[in-house]
């Protein structure tokens, strides 16, 4: 009887989680940032709680982003033991970290999705930062990974981290210092920043630092190297995506000497490509079965819609833009910061400045270029999508809302009224956005009923 009940209710919760909307890396599934199903919201404002269904404010500062399992949310951030604050937003380009790095708590929350509440935090380390941090960034800027039954954090050189879903510590992977900085200098360190992907029973950690960079897998069940491949590289601060195809799959990731696919199981490498942005930040991702991209550290701001299966080196001739892998590529218009999005037909990018292009996603025809709401501004969150629309946050404090379609149409601007860096995630009927101070759940407000029920 008893292990009757225990797989009754192993089964509600399994059909319970497969019904939520989960989103479980950096971008949700696939890293695509897009998901469908149930009415999300089009207008809020958080000044008036218009359509906010809660605001929870989480201590520290950090820039990851939020992640989804069933009914929890999941948030790192990293707890300063100084109230002096050297953050800066907006449009500049500083190199010089900040001065003033006390010591530090690593901390862990999960967060009821359908209050806010927070229904446990765990501190994964205590300690002074082993690097410097950029004023802009945070020494918790990767965002965590779930398969529902593990919960990957990384805090670059605090560690590697696997908890279950209800906060217990199951292993922890010194992973050394990873020390990602500006290229020219290694006295300007601006702090580590990829996010780890899951694939199958593996841990995907990139590393692209200063000296030693590397990639490697860990068993998600102990914690312990799978394999370690060395990377010929400089420092970058996108995500490794893994592309599940038919005949193999793939690991891609970006870095500024080249993109690499290597073999998720072995490590080995299996194609690159260049030439790179000397900075890369956005994550690849695959759509259409093309694996996109992009970069936008000035001059080589290259866009690439590579087709999978490819070996050795893949770089165009002189002059040429697509060949049997690349289905098309351009070198000016990859975005700096934000990840770009590919949703229906359409890839869509957002500058740092807030332009928006569309293009074809199959063929690299420009559809349309606008400033978003007419005004622009500062943007490094990744947009997200769902259910024919487009949000995207920028760091002035308002999430646009665009119409999905080959005609840039502005659904609404909705105030949030704090910094957005971290990149939203959709789940159910809710639009999750983490500013700096507090994480918010947007959703239309569910209708009330009259006293006859109705």
């Amino acid at each position: 009887m008893k292990r009757f009940l225990l797989a009754f209710i192993l089964l509600v919760v399994g059909v319970s989680a497969a019904r939520a909307q989960n989103w479980p890396q950096f971008r949700g599934p696939g890293a695509t940032g897009v998901t469908e199903g149930q009415a999300k919201p089009v207008k809020w404002d958080a000044s008036t709680s218009q359509n906010v269904r809660w605001k929870t404010r989480i201590p520290g500062l950090s820039h990851s982003s939020p992640v989804v399992w069933g009914d929890k949310v999941f948030v790192t951030t990293a707890v300063s033991s100084s109230t002096k604050d050297e953050t800066r937003f907006g449009l500049y380009g500083d190199v010089e970290p900040v001065k003033d790095d006390p010591q530090h708590a690593w901390k862990v929350f999960a967060i009821d999705k359908s209050t806010g509440k927070i229904l446990w935090e765990q501190t994964a380390f205590d300690g002074m930062p082993k690097v410097k941090r950029h004023p802009k960034s945070t020494h918790a800027d990767s965002t965590p990974a779930t398969d529902g039954k593990y919960l990957i954090v990384n805090f670059g050189s605090a560690g590697l981290y696997a908890y279950d879903l209800n906060g217990k510590l199951l292993w922890k992977q010194d992973l050394g210092v990873l020390d990602a900085g500006w290229f020219y200098d290694a006295d300007y360190q601006w702090e580590y920043g990829s996010s780890p992907t899951i694939y199958k029973d593996l841990v995907i950690v990139q590393a692209d630092i200063q000296k030693n960079s590397f990639i490697a897998a860990y068993d998600i069940k102990t914690g312990k190297q799978v394999w370690k491949t060395p990377r010929e590289e400089i420092p970058s601060w996108g995500s490794p995506t893994v592309y599940d195809g038919k005949l193999r799959a793939e690991l891609i990731t970006t870095g500024p000497k080249a993109i690499r696919s290597y073999d998720p199981a072995t490590g080995k490498e299996l194609w690159r490509l260049g030439p790179m942005s000397e900075i890369t930040t956005p994550t690849p991702f695959v759509a259409h079965d093309l694996i996109f991209v992009t970069s936008g550290y000035a001059p080589i701001q290259p866009i690439y819609a590579i087709r999978p299966g490819g070996s050795g080196d893949l770089t165009l001739k002189d002059g040429k833009e697509s060949s049997e892998f690349i289905a098309w590529s351009k070198q000016r218009g990859g975005p700096y910061m934000p990840t770009p999005i590919v949703y229906g037909d359409l890839l869509y990018t957002c500058s740092n400045q807030g332009v928006l292009t569309a293009y074809n996603a199959r063929s690299g025809d420009r559809i349309y270029q606008e400033r978003l709401g007419g005004t622009g501004g500062a943007f490094t969150a990744s947009p997200v999508a769902s259910d024919g629309k487009i949000y995207f946050s920028s760091e002035d404090g308002d999430v646009f809302v665009v119409k999905a379609g080959p005609a840039y149409e502005l659904l609404a601007k909705n105030p949030v009224g704090e910094v957005m860096m971290a990149t939203p995630a959709i789940s159910d009927n809710l639009v999750i956005v983490r500013t700096i101070s507090h994480l918010f759940a947007f959703g239309e407000s569910p209708v009330s009923k009259d006293k006859s029920g109705k």
